[in-house]
């Protein structure tokens, strides 16, 4: 077990900083595409001076064979940062981060359309519950303001765009997924920018200089180390270990917003996390397998 203790520590600590990323957020004063277009720039250009450093070249026959899926995949991670952003803008941390966790559920749903996989008995359970846990957690039963259900039907809706994104990555071609993370990011950023800059996204002088310091750590850290240290790790960690220690980053979120920001944690939303998290948890584990197939 101790060979597995490096990656083991690099993928709790992405998982710890990705579950941040909404604290950061609050602090900076920018528009959500602004936010989203800087992030996959900076992040792009990071992993790429990582490559540059350890004298790695990107495969560029996996990138020519999985371009269209790579730039269309790209786009949607940039219009789910927009929406993941704005769902922060508009409810709690907790709340946007949980109802974002809906992207495995999704996934689950979809996986017999697009992928051909069979829907089990088990996953048709975990997708339901997960559901009534993003209704509890949205405030539609707990009589929840406007702007906080619009904040959970944003996060909803990044979900789906993350899901997309993890749907086309199952359909490409091999290839490396740094080389997957680098050109996803480059084209979530330049994509992103235009609008960006066409909305008037930069604000005044003072505003873009109180920015600056959040905006960097959420493109560098964030982004740029978070991004480097998971996929460090996920070639010497076991499929099942990297999906139930992803769960790190929303309970920390969760845990970090009531403490840091002082969000009301309420009993539906402690309910709603644990049928969410629970749910795709258990919905991303292997089935048994029947003695007639084993």
């Amino acid at each position: 077990m101790k060979e597995n203790a490096k990656p083991l520590r690099m993928l709790i600590a992405s998982m710890v900083i990705f579950g941040t990323v909404g604290i950061v957020r609050r602090w900076i004063p920018l528009p959500s595409a602004a936010i989203a277009a800087a992030r996959g720039i900076v992040g792009a250009l990071i992993l790429l001076l990582l490559c540059a450093v350890r004298r790695r070249r990107l495969s560029g026959e996996g990138i020519r064979r999985n371009l269209v899926l790579l730039l269309v995949s790209g786009a949607a991670m940039g219009a789910n940062w927009i929406a993941l952003f704005e769902a922060y803008r508009f409810t709690t941390v907790a709340a946007a981060t949980l109802c974002y966790y809906m992207a495995p559920i999704i996934v689950i749903l979809l996986s017999p359309l697009v992928l051909r996989e069979k829907l089990t008995a088990r996953q048709g359970a975990c997708a339901a519950a997960a559901l009534l846990g993003m209704v509890l957690v949205s405030g539609v039963v707990g009589g929840g303001t406007a702007g906080s259900i619009r904040g959970a039907l944003l996060g909803l809706l990044a979900a789906a765009l993350y899901a997309a994104v993890v749907l086309m990555n199952k359909r490409m071609r091999p290839m490396p997924g740094v080389d997957r993370a680098i050109v996803q990011l480059l084209t979530a950023g330049v994509v992103v920018l235009p609008y960006a800059l066409f909305t008037g996204a930069g604000g005044g002088a003072p505003l873009r200089l109180r920015a600056v310091v959040p905006l960097a750590v959420i493109c560098v850290v964030h982004t740029g180390l978070a991004y480097a240290l998971y996929f460090g790790c996920v070639d010497r960690l076991r499929a099942h270990t990297l999906a139930l220690l992803s769960y790190i980053d929303p309970v920390v979120a969760v845990l970090l917003s009531a403490l840091l920001l002082h969000e009301p944690l309420t009993v539906l939303t402690v309910l709603g996390a644990v049928l969410i998290l629970g749910a795709a948890a258990l919905g991303e584990l292997p089935e048994k397998q029947s003695k007639n197939e084993a």
